[in-house]
């Protein structure tokens, strides 16, 4: 490797340190105060605040890296998985675990960002955009099976929402057969996808 390859490739790694600190900076700000302020991101990641602009343009930017992070840490890149079931049910079932699994990577985080999408417009721009993309999932997915209620689409959006994994877990033992404790919110699976089955047509047995 080249002096100059690798002074590059030590630069791109202190960059990517310090995005990576930026973003946990606001993780940890979100969840402690339910507010997401660039100053107090920028002193909590000890950055400039030029910085965290510099890495992120605009809080939107900052917002849109931090529900990133969000996602890969919760494994969303598994949704292939659903969408490429060739069983339409089993599909349904796997969308339902995925989105659990994304749920219970951080529901105190989840929690407040939400909370605060309802009160600050630049945030709930975020998580609108954010929840269309899991609408058009549910949309898609819908539409795969065989003789499901004309509100399928909208049922199995409402199904995998935070907001129902968050109600049901909460009325859940957070035990599985095996006596291990799974996530909070992945506790509720089986629940979503009884009711899932149900509300859309699922044939018996």
């Amino acid at each position: 490797m080249s002096p100059r390859s690798y002074r590059m490739g030590q630069r791109q790694a202190e960059v990517d340190e310090t995005r990576a600190r930026i973003v946990a900076a606001a993780r940890a700000q979100l969840t402690e105060s339910g507010a997401l302020s660039l100053d107090a991101v920028a002193r909590r990641a000890d950055v400039a605040r030029a910085t965290v602009y510099y890495q992120y343009k605009s809080r939107t930017g900052l917002l849109e890296a931090l529900c990133d992070a969000l996602a890969a840490e919760g494994g969303m890149t598994r949704l292939a998985e659903a969408f490429g079931h060739p069983d339409p049910w089993a599909a349904v079932d796997r969308f339902v675990e995925v989105m659990a699994a994304f749920w219970s990577v951080d529901p105190a985080c989840t929690r407040r960002l939400r909370a605060l999408g309802a009160l600050d417009e630049e945030v709930g721009r975020v998580i609108a955009e954010r929840d269309a993309r899991r609408r058009h999932g549910a949309s898609v997915l819908a539409g795969r099976l065989p003789d499901a209620p004309p509100d399928a689409a909208s049922l199995l959006y409402i199904l995998t929402s935070f907001e129902t994994f968050d109600a049901l877990a909460s009325e859940t033992p957070p035990t599985t057969p095996e006596g291990s404790s799974p996530e909070p919110l992945e506790a509720a699976v089986p629940s979503v996808i009884r009711i899932a089955r149900a509300a859309l047509g699922a044939p018996a047995g």
